[in-house]
């Protein structure tokens, strides 16, 4: 497979006033697509936090002063390369076509409320994870909004992070903001933003319309491109902004 590779130049944008020095003056970036798209290997750090190693330290001073507190923040997921993201995409697909009788764009719809397209997961780069309190008990899918909200088990985790996460240089990725487009709200995905956002800037440098032609999987064969250019403006680009 061919290698293109980006130049980044990281934006400032609103973290300017958060980031240590380090961080506004860091060093030029380069990342591959294959880096970019979850099909190259990556070195990550911590068992059961698989992040790049920048946001597994940072990753790591919020873990202990969040259990300061009484959170245990706990990763449910983080990394995930392009196979496993085209395993879940595909499993959904199979369950929506043949077991709910959707049609594949009805299908496809449905799965990126809370998925993503093979190639174009913010998980594919080592920067974001899904996080909960570790030391409540709750049933069933850990991650539902419901269960971060008043009454719900991660009702003190959300607080917490809310008031403490960006003192770490993690945001929340997809807002409850309700003119917000793209993927549903996420209470629960975190991005280490001094990383990710130089790589979101490389990511809307490549020709996603052309790499996504070329990717084999099942649903690909539906995807106009009218559709996805609707999915780069809403599911990929309209997030909290101060990951832009």
């Amino acid at each position: 497979m061919n290698r293109r590779n980006f130049l980044i130049r990281g934006s400032l944008g609103s973290l300017a006033f958060t980031l240590p020095l380090n961080h506004l003056f860091a060093q030029e970036q380069i990342y591959s697509v294959e880096e970019l798209t979850g099909k190259a290997d990556i070195e990550l750090f911590g068992e059961g936090i698989n992040l790049r190693k920048e946001a597994h330290d940072a990753f790591i001073r919020m873990k202990k002063a969040a259990y300061q507190d009484g959170i245990d923040i706990k990763v449910v997921s983080s990394f995930r390369d392009y196979e496993r993201q085209r395993g879940i995409f595909e499993r959904k697909y199979i369950n929506y076509t043949e077991e709910d009788g959707m049609e594949p764009l009805e299908a496809v719809d449905e799965i990126v409320k809370y998925s993503t397209i093979p190639g174009t997961s913010r998980h594919h780069w080592g920067t974001d994870a899904d996080l909960v309190d570790g030391s409540k008990r709750s049933e069933g899918d850990l991650l539902v909004p419901d269960k971060f909200e008043a009454g719900g088990p991660f009702e003190d985790f959300k607080v917490w992070m809310d008031d403490h996460s960006e003192e770490y240089g993690f945001y929340l990725v997809y807002t409850d903001n309700p003119k917000r487009r793209g993927f549903k709200y996420e209470p629960w995905h975190y991005s280490y933003a001094p990383l990710s956002i130089p790589m979101l800037s490389a990511f809307r440098k490549m020709n996603i319309m052309k790499i996504l032609e070329k990717d084999d999987f099942l649903g690909s064969e539906h995807l106009t491109t009218g559709f996805i250019r609707n999915y780069i403006t809403g599911n990929i680009l309209d997030i909290n902004p101060d990951l832009l």
